[in-house]
């Protein structure tokens, strides 16, 4: 079993710099700090600065030192090395502005902010492990796409596009998602094999859905590992938790609108969107998809140990 810790992120500090940056550190140091007190010593970051020897390659770059603590033999890893290529996609369609809050935080995020922060985290921890990061954002077309590179130049770039994503749109604007034609056209995009890590609420109609997967397959048809993190606020969009009094509910990407008592339409709403989440986890179970259940409110952990244990079966 992993142990983690979790770690108070700095506010003041964030509000203070504004800096996602700063935010991804703290939460990678703090992830980090964690895996070093767990009695799980077999999973580590310890391989961004090292990799394990291999049977019959020269041992004069072995560190001794690091052998004689884990009775492992490691090799040092040099600047110029690149261990993997990631694809961070993100949906920035109008239902991913769900919870509609006048200034989302870490506190109170809605879907994109937490993606971007998570997007931002996974940016960091592969700087750190010295593997090329590129970005993908997708609404109802393809709206940016770099490819992977891992010096600083480029993550500074990646950064200042996602606090672009935080600032530069209002969730009153309907954007809605063609998220099978951004997938294809990203698939088509990557040259060389990578893990592409896409964040989406997947608030597609069934069709659409269809049309989704299809995308997704091309991806691991193109010999891409790939991970879907299902963004979601699970109070309110899985339990539908909603008080005992009349609600009236818009759709954020058509702008339909739908007046309910919640306890009236909970039981069926609930049957309903749990068959479509168990759609969705054997549809990736059949293409060899990591699916992950992502909570806005839950830690940032969730995120990176999937993450973390993806990347350690590719090598």
């Amino acid at each position: 079993m992993l142990l983690f810790y979790s770690m108070e992120i700095n506010r003041k500090a964030v509000q203070q710099f504004g800096y996602l940056e700063l935010v991804a550190r703290q939460v990678v140091e703090g992830f980090i700090t964690g895996l070093h007190k767990s009695p799980f010593h077999g999973f580590s970051v310890e391989f961004a600065e090292h990799r394990l020897y291999n049977a019959g390659e020269s041992t004069k770059h072995i560190d001794w030192k690091l052998y004689g603590r884990s009775d492992k033999l490691f090799v040092k890893r040099y600047e110029e090395e690149t261990n993997l290529r990631c694809q961070l996609v993100i949906d920035h369609s109008s239902s991913m502005y769900f919870p509609v809050v006048e200034t989302p935080d870490i506190k109170h995020p809605n879907k994109l902010f937490f993606s971007v922060y998570c997007a931002a985290v996974l940016m960091y921890l592969a700087k750190k492990q010295r593997d090329a990061v590129g970005l993908s954002v997708f609404g109802d077309k393809l709206d940016l796409h770099t490819f992977a590179r891992s010096s600083s130049v480029h993550h500074k770039l990646l950064y200042f596009e996602l606090e672009k994503m935080l600032h530069g749109y209002r969730p009153n604007d309907t954007r809605e998602t063609n998220a099978a034609d951004a997938l294809h056209e990203i698939a088509d995009k990557i040259h060389q094999r990578s893990l592409v890590v896409i964040f989406s609420d997947m608030m597609e109609s069934r069709k659409e859905t269809t049309d989704l997967f299809a995308a997704m397959q091309h991806l691991r048809h193109n010999k891409h590992e790939v991970i879907l993190f299902h963004v979601t606020d699970k109070a309110k969009e899985t339990d539908f938790a909603y008080d005992n009094r009349p609600y009236k509910f818009v759709d954020m990407e058509s702008g339909e609108e739908l007046k309910i008592q919640p306890s009236e339409v909970r039981q069926q709403y609930t049957e309903a969107i749990t068959r479509y989440r168990d759609e969705l986890k054997l549809r990736c179970m059949q293409y060899r998809i990591d699916f992950v259940e992502a909570d806005i409110n839950k830690p940032f952990e969730q995120i990176l140990v999937p993450y973390m244990l993806k990347r350690a079966r590719l090598f």
